[in-house]
């Protein structure tokens, strides 16, 4: 049997020291369903954090009918009397991130947010990896903010360090990662 090895640029440590060991998510595999082998892998030794901003830890039946497959869109949003785009059916719920759910697609491991009160959704991040990068640093910047860095430099920092590992953050002005950004800037954090 061949193993694929685990070469990924954000580390389980390297999240764990971000958030801490009790706010780290981990995903079991399971053999039966069809999916990126690279975000398997990731989702089940990494992680994903959990906290405030990103809610990775919240009850996926919570807001369905029992019974309902909460996991897929299609059927979550059908529960909720929602329109779920038809390319998007059969994606995974991976958390809600400010006021977007967020949203993976197995088979390409890409990352999308469905916006609240949006139709459709809009693409951010290239994977799971370049998500959780992200979510590093978007806690470094909390952190400097409460200790009174200037929002400024610190939207700046962000934006070219999350930009050199992943541009499609940034490529929407919708985007959530955006919108963030000009809050900080706006003084309304």
């Amino acid at each position: 049997m061949r193993r694929h090895t685990l070469n990924f640029s954000v580390t389980a440590s390297q999240i764990v020291q971000a958030y801490g060991l009790t706010n780290v998510v981990y995903f079991p595999r399971f053999p039966a369903v069809e999916y990126d082998l690279r975000t398997a892998n990731f989702l089940s030794h990494v992680g994903l954090p959990d906290s405030g901003v990103f809610r990775s830890r919240m009850d996926v039946e919570a807001f369905c009918e029992s019974g309902t497959d909460a996991i897929t869109l299609g059927r979550r949003f059908d529960s909720q009397r929602l329109y779920c785009p038809p390319e998007s059916r059969p994606w995974w719920k991976l958390s809600y991130f400010f006021t977007s759910l967020v949203a993976l697609d197995p088979k390409s491991g890409k990352v999308y947010a469905f916006p609240e009160g949006s139709m459709g959704y809009i693409q951010i991040h290239r994977n799971v990896e370049s998500l959780v990068y992200a979510l590093i640093e978007f806690r470094k910047l909390e952190i400097d903010h409460e200790n009174g860095v200037d929002p400024e430099e610190l939207a700046v920092r962000f934006k070219e360090k999350v930009s050199a590992f992943d541009s499609i953050p940034f490529a929407d002005e919708e985007s959530q990662w955006n919108l963030s950004l000009e809050e900080l800037q706006d003084g309304i954090w």
